[in-house]
């Protein structure tokens, strides 16, 4: 190809960006995928006598249970294992899967090779669904035969437990948004678009922590910028439904980029964004990192997110005199990343924690985390005496709820990894230590022996 030649087929290459560039832009809100343009998911395979002969044998050797029967069996026992014999991208087309402690999506064709990880234990009562009973029974039958004795089949399946009402664990609630959940109303004049309380994900849009809002009369303070350009108009659109005012004020609950991707949306809109100065060095020092991993993760759901800079930082407290309200951004020591904020409204007292305080997701420990500064730190946020915090993961909740789940956990963890080290312990004994307690906690999975571990390492030096 001639020079001339690459040259045109460049500048055709710029237009089209281009041109999807200010078609993103201008377009409304939508998802990636809206339901009614999603290709059949779980679809009945076409019938054959020897596929049908093998169904007909597994289902005449595995037990069947019911909604009713797993239902009970998941409230008598939470430690049941549920295993989706779904596909990943199924589950999440049809509208997620059954929310339990244990629950693991293994496609049927890995089954074989990944049960034993999942669930090490052969006597564990295990449960297996897909969506029509065809690919559970044969799984069924095959774990059987691999030495599990415990083992039924849910016959009725997902669309049973979604049609009864029961709870799921959801990639993605507001389908047709990218955010994770629609803003839901806390407090009159107080709202918060919940995240999903799992890492970061193409399927969530990036929307895995809290985005919540104040409305004071005078304009509109939100706390989190979100993790992306789009994702901020998002919740943009939604809170035109809540009011007209305008958003003034962006608080960044600290560093991390699903805090501050989305900033340069809102300055573009008029909005002043507001960051602890250890959170605005953390993210000019590490934003590069920090947007790159969004768009390995958002591909093209990062679009038109770029870095920015806050227009206001402080060092412990900053005050915002709005309409009716009085909102106190406060810094009260280390937790869990540089700069952690906490937004107080003392007249209704609500604090929005941020990820000071975590409840439903296992709190993560970092390199940088000192945990025990941050239990000192936790102290001054509970003497505040919150009626309601909205934490910067998980729903809104009461100050005794948190501090189980997050004094309570460094706590237990400090203790136990204090007296491997006065006996003489390794690292290996800090990632045995029991955590059973916090099993249940979302990330749990990811996070139980990685905090364990940077908790031992931390403390061996204290």
């Amino acid at each position: 190809m001639s020079r001339l030649a690459h040259l045109a087929a460049g500048a055709m290459r710029a237009a089209t960006v281009l041109a999807l560039t200010i078609a993103i832009a201008a377009a409304p809100a939508r998802p990636a995928l809206a339901q009614e343009e999603a290709p059949a998911a779980d679809a009945e395979p076409k019938a054959n006598a020897a596929s049908d002969a093998l169904l007909a044998a597994a289902k005449a050797e595995v037990a069947d249970i019911t909604t009713d029967a797993l239902k009970a069996a998941l409230a008598a026992n939470p430690d049941t294992v549920l295993i989706d014999v779904r596909t990943v991208r199924e589950a999440n087309l049809t509208g997620g899967t059954i929310r339990a402690k244990r629950n693991h999506i293994i496609p049927r064709g890995w089954l074989e090779f990944r049960i034993s990880d999942a669930v090490p234990d052969k006597s564990a009562p295990i449960v297996v669904f897909c969506g029509t009973n065809r690919r559970s029974p044969l799984a069924a039958q095959t774990l059987k035969r691999m030495g599990y004795t415990n083992v039924k089949n849910y016959a009725e399946g997902f669309p049973a437990w979604k049609a009864a009402g029961l709870p799921l664990e959801r990639a993605d609630v507001a389908e047709l948004s990218f955010l994770y959940r629609m803003p839901e109303k806390v407090a009159d004049g107080v709202w918060s678009a919940i995240g999903a309380t799992q890492p970061s994900t193409y399927e969530n849009a990036g929307h895995n922590n809290n985005l919540s809002i104040v409305v004071t009369g005078d304009g509109v303070v939100l706390v989190n910028a979100g993790g992306s350009w789009l994702l901020a108009r998002a919740m943009h659109e939604e809170i035109k439904k809540i009011t007209a005012e305008p958003v003034k004020f962006v608080i960044l609950e600290n560093g991390q980029g699903h805090a501050a991707l989305g900033m340069t949306y809102w300055q573009d809109q008029g909005a002043k964004i507001i960051a602890h100065e250890d959170a605005a060095h953390e993210f000019a020092e590490r934003g590069p990192d920090i947007l790159a991993a969004a768009q390995r993760s958002l591909k093209d759901k990062s679009f038109l997110t770029k870095l920015g800079t806050p227009d206001i930082t402080f060092a412990d407290k900053h005050v915002i005199e709005l309409g009716s309200e009085r909102i106190e951004v406060l810094n009260m020591g280390p937790a869990h990343s540089p700069g952690d904020v906490v937004t107080w409204l003392p007249k209704r007292r609500i604090a929005i924690s941020g990820d000071m305080a975590f409840h439903q997701r296992m709190l993560p420990v970092f390199d940088e985390t000192q945990t025990g500064k941050w239990i000192e730190s936790f102290k001054a946020f509970v003497a505040l005496q919150p009626e309601i915090v909205i934490p910067g993961h998980g729903d809104p909740t009461t100050i005794a709820e948190v501090t189980t789940y997050t004094q309570g956990y460094l706590e237990h963890m400090r203790g136990e990894i204090a007296k491997l080290i006065d006996a003489g312990g390794t690292l290996i004994d800090a990632y045995k230590i029991d955590q059973s307690a916090y099993e249940h906690l979302d990330t749990y999975e990811f996070l139980a022996r990685q905090n364990a571990g940077r908790i031992f390492r931390a403390m061996e030096f204290e």
